[in-house]
């Protein structure tokens, strides 16, 4: 099940389900993995091509900036393929202005992959994405000899770096986000780096997923203790098969979740790279039924019961378990996720306003909320924040509930633009 919408008003209603869903999904290709790869792909030696690839704003967001750095990128949207012509880790010697528009992992990843080069680049952004912290990531950067004029807000963009990076080993803290992490690890891939964390990372899964897709470009990754990587080795092009994108799946299947019906999605298995897909766990905590094989991971059955759990592996899927445990018969406290009050909106605050607003009991904790749902969300006109996993997330409501709309539905087009007409199909 796939397909394509045109423009979207500035508010969308959700159309109500008139049975349980019952579908097979074949989603995009992760937006995790696409940007991760298209960073290997542009410092390997060689051409790559990447199959199965994400085309959304924060795809584009990438391939804009990394044309800005002097790399070939040749994108194929119809048949999901881009083809890279790497550098071999030396950018071309130019002076550059770029724009990550509001990607988070394009700006934490190309802020250090500038450094690799000796000439300034300007990375400015949307101003989403200017409001979101940068100041650790620049700090090391600067541990590591390149130079980091901050133009604009103390710790935020736009700056403009200039390397080369001469350090091999550099030290941050862990719990901010795992993408400054991420983004030291790619650069590092080229001429060596242990980065070191001063306390326990979040978003463990996705260093883990940075790894292995660097290992598939050649790169050597060396995990000594969870808090310092030593990478090194340099990339060489592959074809790199891209896998859906997990965050993408945990609506799917949480669409089967509340409404006691049946998804698979197809082609995400449990050896996924990521961390999100062990969603599917959650939902079995709260009473569905898990069943993966061959083709993909199917979730059916109603999510029941309340629970309590620590998100911060997977803390996309924060707005989606909010929605979840809005129809199951007992509370449901989500943990150790404090740090997502930065992302593209306050991740903490949304979902227990938008709660309220249909009518459940939902309060924020330090780091978490719970969600007491003594009955079921009643109608509303869902805010979004500009965030598209808000938008996303809270469209599940009307999949159950008649008066549902959200505004400004657009913002899906982050990483999953045709996100609402995949949605109509599970009816």
């Amino acid at each position: 099940m796939s397909g394509g919408q045109g423009p979207l008003a500035d508010r969308y209603p959700v159309r109500r389900l008139t049975a349980p869903v019952e579908a097979d999904v074949v989603l995009p290709g992760s937006k995790s993995i696409t940007n991760r790869a298209l960073i290997c792909a542009a410092l390997a030696k060689g051409t790559s091509q990447l199959n199965g690839a994400l085309f959304a704003d924060d795809t584009w967001a990438m391939i804009g900036a990394l044309t800005s750095l002097g790399i070939n990128v040749t994108a194929d949207e119809q048949a999901a393929r881009i083809t890279v012509e790497g550098c071999a880790g030396a950018l071309p010697q130019q002076a550059a202005e770029l724009s990550v528009n509001q990607s988070g992992t394009t700006a934490r990843f190309v802020v250090p992959v500038a450094a690799l080069g000796n000439q300034p680049v300007l990375v400015d952004a949307h101003l989403q994405m200017r409001n979101r912290p940068m100041a650790d990531q620049f700090r090391s950067l600067e541990q590591l000899g390149a130079s980091v004029e901050e133009l604009g807000e103390p710790g935020r963009l736009p700056a403009r770096i200039c390397g080369p990076i001469v350090g091999h080993e550099v030290s941050l803290p862990g719990d901010a986000t795992s993408q400054y992490v991420s983004g030291l690890m790619l650069a590092g891939g080229v001429n060596g780096l242990t980065v070191s964390l001063t306390n326990e990372p979040v978003s463990k899964p996705y260093l883990e997923m940075t790894a292995a897709v660097m290992a598939s470009f050649g790169a050597s990754v060396t995990n000594q203790d969870d808090r310092s990587w030593t990478v090194g080795g340099g990339y060489r092009s592959c074809d790199y098969q891209i896998e859906p994108d997990a965050s993408a799946a945990s609506y799917m299947l949480a669409a089967a979740a509340i409404s006691g019906g049946r998804v698979r999605v197809l082609g995400l298995t449990r050896d996924s790279l990521q961390g999100d897909v062990a969603f599917v766990d959650v939902l079995a905590q709260m009473g569905c039924t898990v069943r993966y094989d061959a083709d993909g991971v199917e979730v059916s059955g109603r999510a029941s019961s309340g629970i309590s759990v620590d998100l911060a592996d997977l803390s996309d899927t924060a707005p989606t378990l909010a929605v979840v445990a809005a129809f199951a018969d007992s509370p449901t406290e989500v943990t150790g996720i404090g740090f997502i009050r930065q992302k593209e909106s306050d991740r903490l605050a949304g979902p227990v306003a938008e709660l309220r607003r249909a009518g459940v009991d939902a309060e924020e904790t330090d780091d978490g909320f719970i969600v007491r749902p003594h009955r079921g969300p009643g109608p509303a006109t869902f805010e979004t924040y500009d965030d598209h996993r808000m938008a996303m997330a809270f469209a599940l409501i009307g999949l159950m509930v008649d008066g549902v709309a959200i505004r400004d539905p657009g913002c899906v087009a982050k990483t999953f633009p045709n996100y609402f007409a995949v949605l109509e199909q599970l009816g």
